[in-house]
């Protein structure tokens, strides 16, 4: 059954800003209608200028991710306003760049309630409902770093880690009961989003993400062919791919080499605005931030391991069929 207006619905945590924003208006452009879940009430009013400027309903609910009962009440409120939901998608995360003993337990701590927790407790809202109903698609956004740590962001790569151990799990017990409901991951590069001018950050110069740096708009067109082509894993960004693999080859290699480049690598010596942490309280709560950050002159809008990832059944179904032809062609030539 589709929400009230005859539209699918998706559910984006986080999606006043960055990934999460690009996400909302992708969903929007391809005829969803769209709840939003975050806590900064000008990004919220955004979001849903976008999605109501592209036809669709829409309904932003302020809502803190580490809070689950906070998560628990704003699905209720989404299923009881706009109808049942078919996907689920969790990208809000807190981060920072400052060496780990540089962080106080209480800043870490609340970094991993929001980044780990946060996906916990809206994959388990959203199953509350898609499971009895045997049908709904799960997004949980990941990154390299969820496969590879690097310097600065031991919060953040640790609540990548268990996100992606906690996903997998899930999607055995799932498997166990012989579910329709999927649950799947995405991982994504550096990206050019708002999360730099609002990171905690006791470094010396502003932060930047780490080379080759991609636009927020490349992971929201994979979230969305997920939801709609489900799949187990998705990966954005060629420097994903090297980094995911990089670690199977050599991690001790990677140990080196991101420990001697990586840290002053996330720093940059442009003059960017910083709009406070946004460990405790939003960025976003007076002024619109939107999706994009300051790195839009660097940033890539295509991405060939995206594009392969997406046409892969066609590419092999090629590959296929060719292998067939050129075996036909060796046959007849053999029997002429």
């Amino acid at each position: 059954m589709p929400s009230r207006t005859g539209r699918k619905l998706a559910v984006v945590t986080g999606g006043t800003a960055g990934v999460g924003r690009a996400t909302v208006r992708e969903f929007a452009a391809r005829g969803y209608d769209v709840a939003v879940l975050a806590r900064g009430r000008a990004g919220l009013d955004g979001a849903v200028k976008d999605i109501e400027d592209a036809g669709g309903s829409a309904l932003a609910v302020p809502t803190d991710v580490a809070d689950h009962q906070a998560v628990r009440r704003a699905a209720e409120r989404v299923e009881r306003e706009l109808g049942e939901i078919d996907v689920w998608v969790n990208v809000a995360f807190a981060g920072s760049l400052a060496f780990f003993w540089d962080t106080s337990p209480e800043e870490y701590e609340r970094m991993t309630q929001v980044t780990y927790l946060g996906q916990v407790n809206g994959t388990r809202a959203a199953l509350e409902y898609m499971r009895p109903r045997d049908r709904g698609v799960v997004v949980n956004v990941g990154s390299a770093m969820a496969y590879r740590s690097i310097p600065l962001q031991s919060a953040y790569c640790g609540a990548k880690h268990a996100v992606k151990g906690f996903t997998e799990s899930v999607m055995t017990e799932l498997i166990h009961e012989r579910s329709k409901v999927r649950v799947c991951m995405i991982q994504l590069p550096g990206l050019n989003t708002p999360q730099f001018n609002w990171n905690l950050t006791r470094m010396p110069k502003h932060p930047q993400p780490v080379p080759p740096v991609f636009q927020p708009e490349l992971p929201a067109k994979g979230i969305v062919f997920l939801a709609e082509h489900p799949r187990r894993n998705l990966w954005v960004g060629l420097s994903t791919a090297y980094t995911i693999l990089g670690e199977r080859l050599a991690p001790a290699f990677m140990d080196r080499y991101l420990g001697r480049k990586v840290v002053k690598g996330q720093q940059t010596d442009e003059d960017l605005p910083r709009w406070g942490a946004n460990i405790d309280g939003p960025s976003d709560a007076t002024e619109d931030r939107g999706a994009h950050g300051g790195f839009d002159a660097q940033a890539h809008g295509r991405d060939p391991v995206l594009w392969l990832s997406q046409h892969r059944r066609a590419l092999l179904g090629g590959l296929a069929a060719t292998g067939l032809a050129v075996a036909t062609a060796a046959v007849v030539k053999g029997a002429s």
